[in-house]
């Protein structure tokens, strides 16, 4: 009798292992591999490494373009932070924005202005790597073209802009920072912002004031350069807006006195974009408080001048 029931007691143990074997799906899951006990989930470190652009000029004004990060000095809210990424930039891809003014103040100059954006784009531009997009602004800002490499459509909205109205320059600055260069988190981390404003810098409608531009504009991490159409002959408030938005974001103003000079300015801006240096660094303070930190780049040649962002906002909480 036993041995039946220890016959009949393989017979069955037999049994279910072939049916475990045709149906895997119903066994116990296999034992793990070498490669599974070790794997584990990757760590994330957030490391947050604040990036300046610059652009660095002798007593000539010439561009300088054979320095290394030896030959800076670097402050974060007047503390020494350590340069740990430097290098010179001339390829990075473009995201431009092209701020118009359209305002009665600038009639008779306009369409020469069309002429010379479109111009600056045909030479700068580079289809598939480059884009850009165009603004005009007169009682508010309106995207006449959004993001595109294709210069038949950007030259098409540039040459369509009308002059009349006021001027809502800070409203244009705000409108083209937040909905087109601020990006959480950037699609492409290594990109250059740039915003050209063409006007007078007389604001006189504008919702948002000039420090509410200045602070988006940094927060996108845009550099403006600026044109002025001022035709006085003497310096007016609007050019000193315009120089001061240039100067905290690390680009640059020009005062063309002659409309055939503006051309030459947009080239001038074309070059710079290509002649930068880019250097990288850890900010001692670690703080994620969402403050403003000012940041000063020092050259240690004397006679040399460093042009680049005033600052950056740090993460928030």
């Amino acid at each position: 009798m036993r041995k039946i029931l220890l016959v009949t007691f393989l017979l069955l143990m037999a049994l279910s292992v072939g049916l475990a074997a045709q149906n895997p799906g119903s066994s116990a899951p296999p034992a793990p591999t070498d490669k599974q006990t070790t794997d584990t989930k990757p760590i994330k470190v957030n490391v947050n490494v604040v990036n300046v652009l610059m652009t660095v000029t002798d007593k000539k004004n010439h561009l300088v373009l054979d320095l290394t990060k030896d030959d800076f000095r670097l402050l974060e809210d007047n503390k020494p932070q350590r340069i740990q990424y430097f290098s010179r930039e001339s390829n990075l891809p473009l995201r431009i924005g092209i701020l118009i003014d359209t305002s009665n103040s600038i009639r008779e100059r306009l369409r020469f202005e069309q002429e010379a954006a479109i111009d600056f784009l045909n030479s700068t531009l580079r289809p598939g790597k480059d884009q850009a997009f165009i603004v005009g602004f007169d009682v508010q800002p309106v995207m006449v073209q959004d993001y595109t490499d294709d210069m038949e459509k950007l030259s098409n909205a540039v040459r369509g802009l009308q002059a009349g109205g006021v001027t809502s320059l800070y409203d244009a600055i705000y409108f083209a920072c937040k909905e087109r260069m601020l990006f959480f988190p950037p699609p492409e981390p290594y990109l250059r912002r740039v915003v050209i404003v063409v006007s007078d810098g007389q604001d006189n409608t504008s919702e948002h004031t000039r420090e509410e531009a200045l602070a988006m504009a940094q927060r996108a991490e845009v550099t403006m350069f600026t044109i002025s159409t001022n035709r006085s002959g003497a310096p007016g408030r609007g050019d000193k807006v315009l120089r001061y938005l240039a100067e905290q974001t690390g680009g640059r103003a020009f005062f063309p006195f002659e409309a055939s000079e503006l051309a030459e300015n947009f080239q001038e801006i074309s070059r710079e974009l290509r002649s930068q240096y880019s250097l990288g660094y850890v900010s001692s303070n670690t703080a994620h408080d969402g403050t403003f930190r000012n940041i000063a780049v020092e050259p240690v040649e004397k006679g040399l001048h460093v042009r680049a962002k005033s600052g950056y906002f740090a993460l928030s909480p």
